[in-house]
């Protein structure tokens, strides 16, 4: 095997082990929070339905104003 080759290996083997020890748990801690953070919107928006769907009435809204704003005819 070529030197090249050699740390082609070494760097695929780093890169894996990477991987393994800190982007994956990173990732599953990541997932584990944004289904915490689902679960309490959820819980909320059935204990406060109509409320709920105001506020979603709203931001849409506003996000609508926001683009049309800044996608004025003729630009």
């Amino acid at each position: 095997m070529s030197d090249t080759q050699q740390q082609l290996e070494q760097l695929r083997t780093q890169v894996e082990t990477l991987m393994h020890e800190r982007v994956t748990p990173a990732l599953s801690r990541a997932a584990d929070r944004a289904q915490a953070g689902v679960e309490q919107v959820s819980g909320k928006v059935r204990e406060k339905p109509l409320a709920a769907v105001l506020i979603a009435l709203v931001i849409g809204f506003v996000i609508g104003r926001v683009i049309s704003i800044e996608i004025k005819p003729g630009d």
